[in-house]
């Protein structure tokens, strides 16, 4: 296979290897756990791709003498468990730790190009700022377990050398099309357009801290197509290895997010706010933004779509008509 991409059902996944499509490239072996309670199929049936396998499999495969990539081109490693609220840190140590350092650590050494998911949930509450440079990662404290598991490799990576020869990218609040089988995890983008066209309205989070008003709180919203191009845009370069963000470089509101569904699907903005959980208390992000300074001075060449352009193409070429990438 000349690419592997795991996570190839999930939201980047699936939109990495629609990227990989249209620029010709189908040599693709897709990895991910489809599972039995979500339709997250749905998300390759338009998708081009020589193999598909479960991740059980394509694990197994590791501990053999001869890995299913031996001789890949690139290994693009999207999966993950993405859940900000899991609490099963053992799980996600296993999941998003080790496996993660088993695969790096093969594809290295058979001179395979790696690149890997890591997250701006590294960065917590922003008090260390957002900045991809990796002299300063010792300093980061992510608020969940999902963020740490993946501090964890990021750190793991930098203390055996490996960051001058794989690429971790670091990616905001991304949304988009193939993401409605990921449960309380869709992006607001996904559940303000299912509550609008269910009652309306769109319910958002009250701020409780008093330097936020109620649904000023701030975060780097990235669509899931030029994230994907990012990724492309990094992997084709070997020289381009750490750690990079994969973001906007913008801090918008919820409040400015919510009213670009409203006017996508043409409705009067009606916005509830309503107490935050507590088990989200002290875990919530209230402002992010991705210095996106490394990512330019790298060339990459392209202006992402605007906040509002982005979400009229989800909805109105997604959404609305209930349809998934390459449809």
């Amino acid at each position: 296979m000349k690419y592997i991409v795991t996570g190839a059902a999930g939201l980047i996944g699936s939109a990495v290897v629609h990227a990989l499509n249209q620029r010709g490239e189908t040599d693709i072996l897709a990895v991910d756990h489809l599972g039995s309670t979500t339709e997250k199929w749905k998300n390759l049936r338009a998708l081009r791709f020589t193999d598909y396998m479960e991740k059980e499999e394509f694990f197994a495969s590791l501990d053999t003498p001869d890995p299913i990539f031996s001789d890949a081109k690139a290994i693009i490693h999207m999966g993950a468990c993405s859940s900000t609220t899991e609490t099963d840190a053992s799980y996600l140590a296993r999941n998003n730790y080790e496996c993660t350092k088993k695969i790096a650590s093969l594809a290295v050494g058979r001179g395979i190009r790696f690149l890997y998911a890591s997250s701006a949930a590294t960065y917590g509450d922003g008090s260390c700022g957002y900045s991809d440079d990796e002299s300063g990662i010792e300093q980061l404290r992510p608020l969940n377990m999902y963020g740490y598991s993946k501090q964890m490799f990021d750190l793991w990576a930098k203390r055996h050398g490996m960051l001058d020869r794989i690429t971790g990218v670091k990616f905001t609040n991304v949304y988009g099309p193939n993401e409605r089988h990921k449960g309380s995890m869709r992006s607001m983008v996904c559940r303000a357009f299912e509550q609008i066209r269910d009652t309306g309205k769109v319910r958002l989070f009250r701020s409780d801290r008093p330097d936020y008003a109620d649904g000023e709180q701030k975060r780097d919203f990235l669509y899931v197509k030029d994230a994907a191009d990012m990724v492309l845009f990094l992997l084709k370069d070997p020289a381009l290895c750490g750690l990079y963000n994969v973001g906007s470089g913008k801090a918008e509101t919820w409040n400015e997010l919510a009213k670009a569904v409203f006017d996508a699907m043409n409705v009067p903005v009606n916005i509830e706010y309503i107490d935050m959980p507590d088990h989200l208390k002290g875990k919530y992000q209230y402002y992010t933004c991705a210095d996106m300074s490394k990512m330019k001075k790298a060339g990459y060449p392209r202006e992402i779509l605007s906040l509002h352009d982005a979400i009229r193409d989800d909805v109105v070429n997604y959404l609305l008509p209930d349809k998934y990438l390459g449809d």
